[in-house]
């Protein structure tokens, strides 16, 4: 890969790796950290990345990036990862997306990230797999799972909206 495939690969790619990270980590710091650190990774290997395969690299290295981020802020609690809005509940309409986000929120990581990928970002199952790490058959299994586990978390679109 060149310098100019490598900057053609920040141009068309970065905004879709950290809309992907964010709707993950809901944190928009983090998920620039984990752009840049992506990138950075990249530039790294620059020469062993092949440029038809930058993007594959980039949402697998990003989506690990991720996973290594959480796992390290998992054994470190502090202040801020307390709910502020623990003790308070607002009961009116917040609006669909809103409500949606709730929902996504409630998986387990496996599971949100395999239905982010094949969902929001388009992703094959054999490209998701390559990206996780996952056997295909599971990334079928956790997104069967997701998708059931939605539909009986919102129950029917009448009764949300």
């Amino acid at each position: 890969m060149t310098v100019a495939e490598y900057n053609k690969s920040v141009d068309e790619y970065s905004d879709g790796v950290y809309h992907f990270i964010l709707k993950n980590l809901h944190n928009e710091d983090k998920a620039r950290d984990v752009v840049q650190d992506t990138y950075e990774k990249l530039w790294m290997k620059v020469s062993d990345v092949a440029a038809e395969k930058v993007r594959s690299y980039l949402f697998t290295t990003a989506y690990h990036t991720m996973i290594d981020m959480l796992r390290k802020e998992k054994r470190i609690t502090g202040f801020e990862a307390v709910k502020h809005d623990m003790h308070t509940r607002g009961e009116h309409y917040t609006g669909l997306s809103e409500i949606l986000e709730k929902a996504v929120q409630q998986l387990p990581a496996d599971q949100r990230s395999v239905i982010m990928l094949r969902d929001y970002e388009g992703y094959s199952y054999e490209e998701i797999a390559s990206i996780t790490g996952l056997t295909e058959s599971q990334v079928k299994v956790y997104i069967f799972r997701g998708r059931m586990f939605l539909k009986k978390y919102l129950g029917s679109i009448e009764a949300v909206i």
